[in-house]
């Protein structure tokens, strides 16, 4: 009797990767999250926003860009095929996770939900392209590649660890204070988008409706945040060398700071002089960093030993043949 087997299962039957390729697989799909998000940046800050000027086709007639379209076109079709390369990672990393032994149906769960995050920012991406750049679609766009970045960094860290209960490994409210770093960093990020949504930069040189308020405004709050979220982590770097915490996770405290430092700097370097393209495109890069490096230090904070089988003990005998 034939079993049907999905393709899934095909291959996870016949292949078993070490933990050196399924970590690999992970990473490559945090650092294409980083790339769709800068290149993402890219089309806007070129005003190649509505390069392809409706979606899923470059144009009305034309599935791809047309030599009519130009430089803008190329930008904008470009980003669109990226997204084809991020789901080539992500796909790599569910098949790799479906075929690790013994099955790790958690990590498997990741990757499928990396996926769907893809398939549904590619959808809101193209409601942005039907809308004419909206500036509330586009900071929808951007915060749903974050939420990708987020689920392929969780997946990242736990392919170098177990699937049992967690265990913490700072006291409590340490790990209350680790919460609100990353609670403040998420809102830093989505006060953001409010900066872009009314600033300068609209993604094309058509009439793009802006955000209604003052991006000057925008940009003093979220300085404000900025600030807060670097009181935080500097106090998170403090407390963890007093509760003598893990050398790992102190490192991981001492990258958010350098981290926030050199995004403040490039954040305070565009505003003063006029939001320059390629300071904006630094900041976005910056700003994904950040946020891998918010996450790195909440999830070291706690920890899943791999389970390991036990060996069974070889006769005296068998061991001197040996």
């Amino acid at each position: 009797m034939w079993t049907v087997q999905t393709p899934l299962a095909f291959i996870a039957q016949r292949w078993t990767p070490s933990p050196r390729v399924l970590r690999r697989a992970a990473l490559s799909a945090v650092v294409m999250s980083v790339v769709i998000i800068v290149t993402g940046g890219a089309v806007r800050l070129t005003g190649s926003g509505l390069g392809c000027d409706t979606w899923p086709k470059c144009t009305d007639d034309s599935l791809i860009v047309t030599a009519e379209q130009g430089f803008h076109g190329l930008v904008e079709f470009g980003n669109r095929m990226l997204t084809y390369v991020l789901s080539a990672a992500v796909g790599w990393a569910i098949v790799a996770a479906r075929s690790a032994k013994p099955r790790r149906r958690s990590l498997t769960r990741l990757g499928w939900a990396q996926f769907w995050l893809v398939m549904s920012n590619a959808v809101i991406g193209g409601i942005t392209v039907w809308m004419g750049l909206n500036p509330w679609t586009v900071a929808g766009h951007f915060l749903a590649a974050n939420a990708l970045l987020t689920v392929a960094v969780v997946t990242w860290h736990r392919t170098a660890e177990g699937d049992t209960a967690p265990k913490p490994r700072v006291p409590g409210p340490v790990r209350k204070l680790s919460w609100a770093v990353t609670g403040v960093s998420a809102l830093l990020i989505a006060l953001g988008t409010t900066v872009t949504g009314a600033g300068k930069h609209a993604g094309d040189s058509s009439d793009v409706p802006r955000m209604p308020w003052d991006w000057t405004n925008a940009a003093h709050i979220h300085a404000v945040a900025a600030w807060v979220v670097c009181a935080l982590a500097l106090a998170m770097w403090l407390v963890l060398r007093v509760v003598d915490a893990p050398d790992d996770t102190r490192a991981r405290a001492r990258d958010l700071l350098i981290v926030l430092l050199a995004q403040g700097v490039i954040g305070y370097v565009q505003y003063f002089t006029g939001v320059p393209e390629l300071m904006v495109a630094a900041h976005m890069l910056g700003s994904a960093l950040l946020w891998i490096a918010v996450l790195r230090l909440a999830l070291s904070l706690r920890e899943r030993p791999p389970v390991t089988a036990d060996i069974p003990a070889q006769p005296d005998a068998e061991l001197a043949k040996a």
